[in-house]
């Protein structure tokens, strides 16, 4: 193909965030998009210069030309609609989580596996210049095995009990919240980064807000009310938690997730305390990695590509003192996709989350609500997909 034609189902963040991602890709065309109604698919394409546009998704699914569908819908449609791209034999990027659980997860690898397509979950801060430096010196000899892992994924737009959107509705979200939204980024990242799997896992999670008020209307993700008339509605999924998790290599390590810590809006951190050195990288400065030495003075990497690998070094796009950030690492994302749709059906070396890594996150999600309920150690299965 010589143009790939996308499709995107969604009008929100994540969709959003999409379209601007993938303008910046060579020989990707943004074709269609949809939306729950004619009229809101009609302004999205009008808003973004978007040809066409389909008020459901079966039509946009449905259409010839698109080659690659990307699914940024609410949590509780993505198994559907998965199902849908893949069973018209479609490429397809889904936002995670991958399903609400991990026997929809499971059907969807088997069905992605059937078709023979390309299908990959959007983690996109594998993406990232110097996550890809940590991962490379990790494998090397200079740092030695990992023995100690800690880090947060802090934000602090549900800090108030007016604050309220769709994630906070478990019929649409899911059993979990903060673990599921931001946790799994952070597990993702941190088993890409040591290439080793939490296997293991105990947890303690707190729903601050038990009650919270609902704005009569709709407001999108990450933006506040200022509405004046509310509804009391009841509140099951955590505000914050700290899990505890142990690697398939012997290392442990802790995490704490938050969305009600005031002053941090995406605090997402990991430090790696390893035999010789200790490395830590912070989303919110991800321009430069700190190294901790014993016997030395401590370090900072700075990103510039002439300082990287090169495989780091091919995800940083500007000279050195030219910040990039959370929009490259989606580019780069896609960037990776999209050399897996060219080259397919031939395999191509890819470095981006598959529906299997999709998959494993939402057994460990969970392992980690099993572990909070029963108050203990609780491994993550590891099953066979179903067949």
């Amino acid at each position: 193909m010589s143009v790939i034609k996308v499709g995107v189902i969604g009008t929100g963040f994540s969709a959003k965030s999409h379209i601007e991602a993938l303008r910046r890709l060579n020989g990707v065309e943004v074709a269609a998009i949809s939306a729950r109604t004619l009229e809101k698919a009609k302004k999205a394409a009008e808003q973004f210069g978007i040809p066409r546009y389909y008020g459901n998704e079966d039509d946009l699914i449905n259409d010839q030309e698109i080659d690659v569908v990307h699914n940024c819908t609410p949590n509780y449609l993505h198994y559907y609609i998965n199902k849908k791209v893949l069973a018209a034999g479609k490429h397809l990027l889904s936002e995670k989580p991958l399903a609400m659980t991990s026997e929809e997860s499971s059907e969807l690898v088997r069905l992605a596996e059937t078709k023979k397509v390309v299908a990959g979950v959007c983690f996109n801060y594998r993406h990232y210049p110097l996550v890809a430096q940590v991962k490379e010196l990790m494998a090397s000899d200079e740092y030695g095995p990992a023995h100690l892992v800690y880090g947060t994924y802090l934000q602090d737009w549900l800090l108030y009990d007016t604050d309220y959107n769709w994630r906070l509705n478990e019929e649409k979200n899911g059993r979990s919240r903060a673990i599921a939204d931001i946790g799994s980024h952070w597990c993702d990242t941190i088993q890409y980064v040591l290439n080793q799997k939490i296997v293991e896992v105990f947890a303690d999670l707190k729903t601050v807000y038990p009650v919270r008020k609902r704005p009569v209307g709709e407001i999108e993700t990450f933006k506040s009310g200022g509405q004046d008339s509310f509804e009391e509605i009841e509140i099951n999924s955590e505000d914050c938690g700290s899990v505890l998790v142990h690697f398939e290599n012997g290392a442990h390590g802790v995490f704490t997730v938050s969305q009600v810590s005031a002053g941090r809006k995406n605090f997402f951190t990991f430090e790696i305390a390893a035999q010789k050195n200790t490395i830590y990288w912070n989303q919110e400065e991800p321009n430069k990695i700190w190294i901790g030495r014993r016997d030395q003075a401590n370090m900072e990497l700075v990103r510039d590509p002439s300082l990287l690998s090169d495989f780091s070094s091919s995800l940083a796009h500007y000279p050195g003192g030219h910040p990039e950030g959370w929009p490259d690492g989606l580019k780069n994302l896609f960037i990776d996709f999209y050399k897996a749709v060219k080259a397919h059906p031939n395999p191509a070396s890819s470095s981006f989350a598959t529906f299997e890594d999709g998959h494993y996150i939402m057994k460990l999600i969970e392992a980690i609500l099993k572990s909070h309920e029963e108050k203990r150690w609780v491994k993550v299965e590891t099953g066979e997909v179903l067949k």
